[in-house]
């Protein structure tokens, strides 16, 4: 066996005392105070009663010693004068008479010489209990020499039985006085320990908040402690009580703080839908009406004038689009739809858009693409990433933006924006993604915005279940980090056919809206793309239109809400049911401002294509034309979802 081996064997019993000490611990008060008394007085009355007992026993040994002793020298007087005679009948009877005695197991006479000349009792045998022997010398007469001896055996069965008779009396009386002392200090332990429990269950009964009061019945020491619990437990009611006042104003406080900040926010929401509504429709009409005079204007100078607008107008749509997200999102109207894609696509269609804007900045932009397929939602992950390099180009005045991915492990991938830009200071890297917050950029390039761009990005990162991640240093340039998960590469579908027709030649639309500047606007934008036209602003004239036209409508573009309380996708509902729209292909389309949490549920659960105004003349051709394909093609899905 190895040393550390033997050493092993230590803990054990070094462990011991403390298994011993844990099984004391947990012994009752009552009983520790009962072993109390009674181990001091066991062994305090075992030791008085051991040693009387034993003093007992001593002088019992001796008075028998003595007994035999004076039986001896009774025979050895009597033999005296046989023995100088060698009287052996006289001498016979000596030691008979000495055997006679109560006691006495056999009696010797003896010459000097050693011979036994006389001899009374019986005789020893083996395995017989010893006896006590006492010599007496027989002295001769005249003075002489002792003639002989006698030797009494005395028998010690009386002792024995005296031996045990006492021990039974001592551990009876040992019995009764441990009784005794342990109903005593039962008594004693049970007045001491019955007020401590009754303490401990006060006690618990505080620590579950019950307001309790004990009893002073008890010792002065005792009573002095159930005094003071009293007290304390008294003053812990009081502040449990005003603890509990101030808890409960606070909850109210909270909650009507709760309520205001609710209120605002809802306030903060029907205001920006309201102010984007009533400002969308004159925005949406001048984007047409801007379109309408780029078509038909061939002076340079005028054309340069209304590209002047165009950007002025470009600028406002961003802006009301950062507001759109937020309030979609704010609804819940905006809902993932994952599906797997190659990442290699959306790269694709991100360097495209913004190319073009990094170098008239002259800003190196550098797609890094991965043969990764993710599980996202398209549009959500390209709204994502359209506002953080808008945001990297915005804040970069020099050197470039990289668009990147990284493989992080398992089943998930790391798509990453770096910058060369002003970076953000470490106080406001969370705050950066508040709705409305902005850092102070001087180098920031073009229109200063609304502070929504990244607060969109956290949002929609959110509905995606995308790990967001920010790190930065001024003056060195940002890093933004999202978490994808990836997905298994799918057979791709065939491309589609081109989505952008050259004119809508042949086609029938009917316009429905309340203000004449967009059916104004939006006809002449129809009919310079070669469609037919026909407008109305509510229910009434769509009925009338109805009841007249020689051509059922091919297509309809309508607001979602009228004058009168109307509602476009009930109108659109009801021309469905019309005996010339019955079994023909119909599209729709629905052009709206509204940004309304319950507006914007309402148009997802219609499931018609919508547009948000102000919409740019080129999305809404290829919306249009992607409508009337998937008509034709006898396909109601919404196929082109949600436009912002």
């Amino acid at each position: 066996m190895t040393i550390h081996q033997r050493a092993n064997d230590f803990p054990p019993a070094a462990a011991a005392p403390g298994r011993k000490r844990r099984w004391l611990s947990r012994m009752p008060l009552a009983v520790r105070l009962v072993l109390l008394c009674l181990v001091p007085a066991f062994v305090a009355t075992l030791a008085v009663m051991g040693v009387l007992a034993r003093h007992h026993l001593t002088e019992l040994t001796e008075l028998t010693r003595n007994n035999a002793r004076a039986v001896a020298r009774q025979v050895a007087t009597v033999s005296r004068t046989p023995l100088a005679r060698m009287d052996r009948r006289a001498l016979l009877y000596a030691a008979r008479s000495g055997n006679e005695q109560p006691g006495v197991r056999q009696v010797q006479i003896r010459s000097d010489d050693g011979e036994i000349v006389a001899q009374a009792g019986h005789w020893t045998k083996p395995g017989d209990p010893p006896g006590l022997e006492v010599l007496e010398p027989i002295d001769g007469e005249d003075g002489r020499p002792p003639a002989g001896e006698v030797m009494v055996e005395f028998e010690l069965d009386s002792i024995e039985a005296a031996r045990r008779s006492l021990w039974a009396t001592v551990f009876g009386l040992l019995g009764a006085s441990v009784l005794g002392v342990g109903l005593a200090g039962w008594w004693a332990a049970r007045g001491i320990s019955r007020p401590v429990r009754r303490l401990a269950e006060a006690v618990d009964k505080l620590g579950e908040g019950v307001e309790v009061r004990v009893d002073v019945d008890a010792t002065a020491e005792i009573g002095r402690l159930q005094r003071g619990f009293n007290v304390a437990a008294h003053a812990l009611a009081d502040n449990r009580k005003t603890m509990q006042t101030q808890i409960e104003r606070a909850t109210q406080e909270l909650a009507l703080k709760n309520h205001q900040l609710e209120a605002a926010n809802q306030g903060k929401t029907r205001l920006l839908a309201a102010a984007s509504h009533d400002l969308r429709q004159p925005l949406h009409a001048l984007t047409l009406f801007t379109d309408a005079l780029r078509s038909d204007e061939t002076d340079p100078r005028r054309i340069a004038r209304i590209e002047s607008i165009q950007e002025c107008v470009d600028s406002l749509d961003r802006l009301f689009s950062e507001l759109l997200n937020l309030s979609q999102i704010d609804a819940g109207a905006m809902k993932p739809q994952r599906t797997a894609f190659p990442l290699d696509r959306l790269f694709d269609e991100i360097s495209r858009n913004f190319r073009p804007v990094a170098e008239q900045q002259n800003l190196r932009l550098v797609v890094r693409k991965a043969d990764v397929w993710i599980d996202s939602d398209y549009v959500m992950l390209s709204r994502i990433l359209n506002n953080l390099l808008s945001n990297s180009l915005r804040h970069t005045a020099q050197g470039g933006v990289l668009l990147g991915v990284r493989r992080a492990g398992g089943d998930h991938v790391r798509i990453e924006v770096w910058d060369t830009g002003v970076g953000i200071a470490e106080e406001h890297q969370q705050k950066v993604f508040e709705e409305f917050y902005q850092v102070d950029a001087p180098s920031a390039r073009g229109a200063r915005g609304l502070g929504l761009g990244l607060a969109t990005v956290r949002r929609l990162c959110e509905l995606l279940g995308m790990p967001l991640a920010l790190r930065s240093r001024p003056g060195r340039g940002t890093v933004i980090k999202l978490l994808a998960r990836r997905a298994a590469p799918i057979e791709a579908a065939p491309p589609p056919a081109a989505l952008l027709p050259m004119d809508f030649k042949g086609l029938s639309f009917l316009v429905i809206d309340d203000e004449p500047s967009i059916l104004e606007g939006l006809s002449l934008v129809l009919q310079g793309w070669g469609a037919e036209v026909a407008v109305a602003e509510n229910r009434a004239q769509v009925q009338a239109l109805a009841r007249r036209w020689t051509r059922p409508p091919d297509m309809i573009i309508t607001d979602l809400l009228l004058r009168d309380g109307e509602s476009g996708i009930d109108i659109v509902r009801e021309l469905e049911t019309h005996p010339d729209l019955r079994g023909r292909p119909l599209a729709k389309l629905l052009v709206t401002g509204e940004t309304k949490p319950d507006r914007l549920r309402e148009i997802a659960a219609a499931k018609i294509p919508v547009l948000h105004k102000p919409v740019a003349p080129a999305i809404l051709r290829q919306t249009i034309a992607m409508a009337v394909r998937m008509a034709k093609a006898r396909d109601r899905s919404p196929a082109a979802g949600s436009v912002a």
